[in-house]
């Protein structure tokens, strides 16, 4: 019994000094890190995620709220404007969801049953309106491509009735060509052309974890179809809209995908539609930007830009997602970088840009129009270091590894002499934010921690769900690694494509 203690005791020795060691460390070769902290992190999750904001929707006054709080503090961490403006401006379509949102299940023109708005269906983030009752049509994938030998269409009357389709593509191939891009406005327009009046999205129940009813704004190009309602409604409800023909999404699907030809069917089925919506084509959001002069007259005209969105997926009605991990992690991350460069400014020789993109969730448009509208010469941004979703899971994951290798050679090494928090596989293409930076030759670093998203686009992303020890860790390894690169530590590579 002795020796055991002995050895817990030594364990618990050498433990404490090598967590003693990494805080020296971090203290004497990053001065700064130590003020990163999941207090303050904390802080800033807490407001963004508050009902007063709805969601961060980009064109939304909830996000404007966002991008006044984010401004507010880079002023007052002592950044300056990059253009003689802390916002960058952009147009994006915005579409908000308004009470009423009625979807029940109707028998002899009576509403039998009320389905539940975050739990049995979802509004599409750019659901059109429509009031009506009508009868739900199964039509498989949604898709019609009579040209490629495939049309769930074919065989069935849609004509002033909603369609029930898959969410997802076939993860079978096509013998003549590709699939449509299977993006919800491109199968909504397909069901419209058929005379549809609205369509219930619904996920692979033969998937091994099927997913839920999600918020998303994700639409793909297209024209919006402002009298359309477009819904994600759970497996549960499309099966008891099924049941009628004693049939279940399960066994159309294993139909579908093993003879590879559509199995479009009548659930005789009646339901009842009340969606509204408020649809702008050029909602105008903003990206929040703040500068952060280098100390050094060669290198201070060299960027490191250090970069999340801030948008999420709003609000619909009674509920809203708060998007916690996606990504007020990130952006609370960016302010509290922010503050403690702004602390040790004269220590950093090349300029850091810090900014909060907008409309990420529609389609990187933020970082889109960043690097389109760069305030500064493209060619003088030595790295991109990206925070998305870094406040759930259990490690840390350094993405674009295999594009930018050095840039993740230097992470890593920090990391091991650290935290040793990292795991070993990356990417390569950037990824969400990074992209755009990617793709323009910019070398960038996606943080991003393992395990991250459980609760991705539910409502169940706030803040109670967050691993402080990790969000701290993560975050404070984004500032040694940009502390590098400003001090001059590590020099532009070429972008591996």
């Amino acid at each position: 019994m002795y020796n055991m203690k002995k050895i817990s005791l030594i364990l618990l020795t050498l433990l404490f000094l090598g967590t003693l060691d990494y805080l020296t460390k971090e203290r004497n070769d990053y001065p700064g890190a130590e003020l990163i902290n999941r207090e303050g992190l904390m802080n800033h999750v807490d407001y963004l995620t508050s009902p007063e904001l709805n969601g961060r929707l980009s064109g939304s006054e909830g996000y404007n709220k966002a991008a006044e709080y984010a401004a507010d503090q880079i002023i007052k961490f002592g950044l300056k404007t990059v253009n003689d403006d802390y916002y960058q401006y952009l147009n994006v379509e915005y579409n908000e969801i308004k009470e009423p949102l009625e979807f029940g299940l109707i028998e002899d023109g009576t509403i039998i049953k009320e389905y539940q708005i975050g739990k049995d269906f979802v509004c599409r983030g750019f659901t059109g309106s429509g009031n009506f009752n009508a009868e739900a049509v199964f039509c498989g994938y949604g898709i019609s491509a009579p040209e490629l030998g495939y049309d769930d269409y074919a065989d069935i009357d849609v004509k002033d009735k909603v369609v029930i389709a898959f969410k997802y593509n076939p993860k079978w191939k096509l013998e003549s060509g590709n699939w449509p891009t299977g993006y919800p406005r491109q199968k909504a327009h397909f069901a419209a052309s058929h005379g549809a009046k609205g369509i219930l999205f619904v996920s692979l129940p033969n998937d091994a974890a099927p997913q839920k009813t999600i918020g998303s704004i994700l639409c793909g190009d297209g024209d919006q179809l402002v009298d359309f309602p477009q819904l994600h409604i759970s497996i549960e409800t499309a099966d008891e809209l099924l049941s009628s023909r004693n049939l279940t999404l399960s066994q159309l699907q294993t139909i579908i995908d093993s003879t590879k030809h559509p199995q479009s069917v009548s659930t005789v089925s009646k339901v009842n539609l009340n969606i509204n919506a408020s649809y702008d084509k050029e909602g105008v959001t903003m990206n929040v930007v703040g500068l952060l002069e280098g100390s050094d007259e060669n290198l201070k005209d060299e960027y490191v830009v250090i970069g999340a969105h801030l948008d999420h997926v709003g609000r619909q009605g009674e509920i809203y997602f708060p998007g916690a991990n996606d990504n007020a992690s990130g952006s609370a991350a960016v302010l509290e970088l922010a503050k403690a460069f702004s602390k040790n400014k004269s220590e950093i020789k090349r300029s850091i840009i810090f900014v909060l993109f907008a409309s990420e969730e529609l389609g990187l448009y933020g970082a889109k129009h960043f690097v389109a509208n760069s305030p500064v010469p493209k060619e003088n941004i030595v790295a991109m270091m990206n925070l998305d979703c870094i406040g759930h899971g259990d490690s840390i994951r350094l993405g674009n590894g295999k594009s930018a290798p050095k840039l993740w050679d230097l992470a890593i090494d920090i990391d091991h002499s650290t935290n040793n928090m990292t795991v070993d596989n990356t990417w390569s293409g950037g990824g969400a934010d990074a992209s755009p930076f990617h793709n323009a030759g910019i070398p960038a670093l996606y943080f991003v921690t393992t395990n991250s998203y459980t609760h991705l686009h539910y409502m169940t992303d706030t803040a109670e769900t967050l691993n402080q020890d990790l969000f701290e860790k993560i975050t404070r390894l984004a500032y040694m690694t940009s502390y590098e690169v400003a001090k001059g530590n590590y020099q532009r590579e070429i972008v591996i494509k």
